[in-house]
């Protein structure tokens, strides 16, 4: 469908653009064919396909709808915060920015896959898929820019895997898609340094993995 009422300049415009197309096909007024070398045939477009043209023309977004359409939330951590809080850096860094935090408690974040992703060179080289155990890592990222901060602890020390339960992949991500994880705590124990989550991420609003993860407080 069309994005609204045409102004009369606009109208008037494209009214001319479209006489002019059709004209140079012989489909209105006087033709003006345009000059074809000797021994070039012509391929006469079809009256549909000129129709179907001037639809398209109609229905163009162009980059700044598409810029707006892509506008993301403000980063409440941006990169260089990401980095005091973690100790992971390229290419095992899998967070771009934090866009949602409530301390102590969840938080959600965003990892930017690129073509230019390092491990997209061996997997796999003809059809490259983000491999579903950085997936995991990358929440498990997310997961600790909860555990290295109050309330949970000072941030001194790493938190480990201790386990990962449940996890199910339900689509590949692939270069061009922007991974939205979410982790959030559902237990502390203080005096063994344990911490269980759990875990979703999307890809375009689609689940693509979930899981419960546990962390162990190495000092």
């Amino acid at each position: 469908g069309r994005r609204g009422h045409l102004g009369p300049v606009e109208l008037l415009h494209r009214s001319s653009a479209r006489m002019l197309a059709l004209a140079s096909f012989g489909l209105a007024g006087s033709p003006q064919r345009p000059a074809v070398p000797h021994g070039v045939a012509r391929a006469r477009l079809p009256v549909a396909a000129v129709a179907e043209e001037t639809v398209a023309e109609d229905t163009w977004a162009g980059a700044e709808t598409w810029s707006k359409a892509f506008a993301e939330p403000e980063a409440i951590f941006e990169i260089n915060r990401i980095k005091e809080i973690l100790p992971h850096r390229y290419p095992f860094l899998l967070v771009d920015k934090v866009i949602e935090f409530e301390a102590g408690k969840r938080c959600v974040g965003v990892k930017k896959v690129t073509s230019n992703e390092e491990f997209f060179n061996g997997h796999f080289p003809q059809r490259p898929i983000m491999p579903g155990v950085l997936q995991v890592e990358a929440m498990a990222q997310v997961g600790g820019l909860v555990a290295l901060q109050e309330p949970i602890t000072d941030g001194k020390g790493d938190f480990f895997f201790a386990g990962v339960n449940n996890v199910k992949w339900r689509r590949p991500v692939v270069p061009g898609d922007t991974l939205v994880m979410e982790m959030e705590l559902t237990a502390f124990k203080a005096k063994f340094g344990l911490v269980k989550m759990k875990g979703v991420a999307y890809v375009d609003g689609q689940k693509v993995v979930e899981g419960d993860f546990q962390f162990a407080m190495v000092k």
